[in-house]
């Protein structure tokens, strides 16, 4: 199989996407450390660069944060090849893969939000190179945690309060506000 990469920006500006033509993961993986790349030779070779300071996997594209003062002129072919080659000679995105976890747990309010959250806010988090994950439910207050590029992104907290907040307030009258988790 020819791979090809291309590349796409994401609304943070220290991170971009590198996107393939095939599934390199079921589900996500957040490497945002160096140390926690221990299990994914791919993130660690790309920890490897010094510019490199954030890994997420998800589907068929690695976002990429880069470190603060370096240009995506002076990277983004560089790493538009290490992807290409990487790809191509199979490195894993992670020793053990996890099973992709679509079970929702706990109240019914709690499984609906779940489900809202995976149906519709996670598609469009994936298209700019992030994840969300939801944590918890407790007196109207809804826990997430965003990795990827909408870790540290600029614009994550109009997306969290403008869209996330707005759509489950919206499909959910229990939902009173919506906050993220700090890594």
């Amino acid at each position: 199989m020819n791979i090809n990469v291309y590349t796409e920006s994401t609304p943070n500006p220290a991170t971009m996407k590198f996107i393939v033509n095939k599934l390199l993961i079921n589900g996500s993986a957040d490497f945002a450390t160096k140390e926690s790349a221990e299990k994914s030779p791919f993130a660690k070779e790309l920890y490897k660069f010094s510019f490199v300071n954030g890994v997420f996997f998800a589907s068929n594209f690695v976002t990429v944060t880069k470190t603060e003062g370096t240009d995506w002129n002076d990277i983004e072919a560089i790493l538009k090849e290490f992807v290409k080659g990487a790809v191509e000679s199979e490195l894993k995105v992670q020793i053990e893969e996890q099973a992709d976890d679509v079970s929702f747990e706990g109240t019914d309010i709690e499984i609906k939000i779940q489900q809202i959250l995976n149906d519709y806010v996670r598609p469009a988090v994936e298209q700019d190179g992030g994840a969300i994950a939801y944590r918890s439910f407790e007196e109207g207050v809804v826990t997430v945690e965003l990795r990827g590029s909408c870790s540290g992104c600029p614009s994550s907290t109009i997306t969290l309060k403008a869209g996330i907040e707005n759509l489950l307030k919206r499909m959910v009258p229990e939902v009173q506000e919506v906050v993220s988790e700090a890594l």
